[in-house]
């Protein structure tokens, strides 16, 4: 067996225990056109070859509670999700390090640079490079079948695994999540790859204060969240 039909078998392997872990949906992208990101450190990426998204479906029937703000079912669904997301990376890492390699399990929803809010890297251009969906222009993470109703997390790897590819970006004319964004921090502005800077798709600062200053400190929140315009995207609904 040549070295590619190796690299498959394993690829597949891995994924269908991954998938046997929890998650719903399960990609990989190289890690090198990820270096142009936003990272912390800066040289996150220089002891791996790949980045695996991981991502699991939420419930269509926690969005369709929401009507102006985040409800309390949604921020325990929201934090929840997360939880399993780290399990799942955390017990992908261990097959991984038996299997000889070495991995990384970046957490599902930290932020580590509060001041521009980024995390270690952005899981939503991991999802993209890995074939999980397009960027919409809410700047979330379009999957086919589920839409933006999906949490993700990112394991980056030294195996080499066989990559992904992005799929083609289907949100068309469609401007109904700027159109339910309730400060207009949506710009509703198409791209066919991504964006360039968040800024290009969104007025971010607008987004931030409403979720910080407002959302996160409802009863029974305390996470900055929302789910407006998640809610209104017809993928996935």
């Amino acid at each position: 067996m040549g070295k590619k039909s190796e690299n498959h078998t394993y690829t597949k392997r891995i994924k269908a225990e991954i998938i046997q872990l929890g998650a719903d949906l399960v990609g990989v992208a190289d890690v090198e056109p990820l270096k142009q990101l936003n990272l912390t450190p800066p040289d996150l990426l220089d002891s791996f070859n790949r980045a695996i998204s991981i991502a699991i479906k939420l419930p269509r029937a926690v969005f369709e509670q929401i009507v102006d703000r985040p409800t309390p079912i949604y921020s325990y669904v929201y934090r929840t999700a997360n939880r399993i997301l780290d399990e799942i990376a955390f017990r992908t890492a261990s097959i991984f390090q038996k299997d000889g390699f070495n991995s990384l399990p970046i957490p599902a929803s930290q932020i580590v640079d509060e001041e521009n809010w980024y995390g270690a890297i952005t899981h939503k251009a991991v999802g993209r490079m890995a074939g999980l969906g397009w960027l919409g222009k809410s700047l979330l993470l379009v999957n086919p079948q589920y839409g933006p109703r999906i949490r993700l997390v990112t394991l980056l790897t030294d195996a080499l695994l066989t990559v992904d590819g992005p799929i083609e970006n289907r949100c068309g004319e469609c401007t109904l999540c700027r159109d339910a964004c309730p400060v207009g921090a949506i710009k509703g502005v198409n791209t066919e790859d991504y964006y360039k800077s968040r800024d290009d798709a969104l007025y971010f600062s607008r987004c931030v204060e409403k979720l910080v200053g407002e959302f996160s400190k409802l009863p029974n929140i305390r996470s900055p969240i929302c789910g407006i315009c998640i809610k209104v995207c017809p993928f996935g609904r």
